[in-house]
């Protein structure tokens, strides 16, 4: 009877620990390529789901998963990993395939080609949004896409802040 008991305590102590970290962190796994060469479909991720809550607001370059109103191929919520562009407020516009950030040509060092973003009029960031791109943008279903277009801050999930497999490619971000 004992053994039991000790077997139970063990349990109920590792749920209790399992609850306390997902209230904080969220594994994920990339089924996207919208995201490559920084994420590949397949990467297991950890995102921060209090970053914005505890610890700051959104920056420019954080990657980050948000909701939104998009059904996948099974017909469940879909959500998407994308790179932080502009802030609210900020102005973003493409010309030539490269990105500007309020007037001034941003440097991209994570792509993997420059000069590919298509084109784009400007748009002020409204209060409350950000403006979101994928690093492949060949593919990628981003702000400039009416179906998603700016991202409410609220349907954020969280902040990618580790890419845990594969083992070989392990990162802090």
């Amino acid at each position: 009877m004992k053994n039991v008991l000790e077997w139970v305590k063990e349990i109920v102590i590792a749920v209790i620990i399992a609850a306390i970290i997902l209230t904080f962190i969220k594994p994920i796994v990339v089924r996207q390529s919208s995201m490559e060469p920084t994420f590949y479909s397949g990467d297991y991720i950890f995102i921060s789901k209090q970053a914005y809550r505890l610890f700051g607001e959104p920056e420019r370059g954080d990657v980050i998963v948000f909701r939104t109103d998009m059904k996948d191929e099974n017909n469940k919520d879909k959500n998407l990993i994308k790179r932080i562009i502009g802030l609210p407020g900020d102005t973003v516009e493409i010309i030539g395939g490269y990105v500007y950030l309020n007037g001034k040509l941003i440097d991209e060092p994570y792509l993997n080609e420059q000069g590919i973003s298509g084109e784009m009029d400007e748009v002020t960031v409204p209060d409350g949004k950000l403006f979101v791109m994928g690093d492949n943008r060949g593919v990628s279903q981003d702000s400039r896409d009416v179906l998603v277009g700016c991202v409410d801050e609220q349907n954020i999930l969280g902040k990618v802040f580790v890419r845990l497999y594969p083992f070989n490619r392990i990162e802090t971000f």
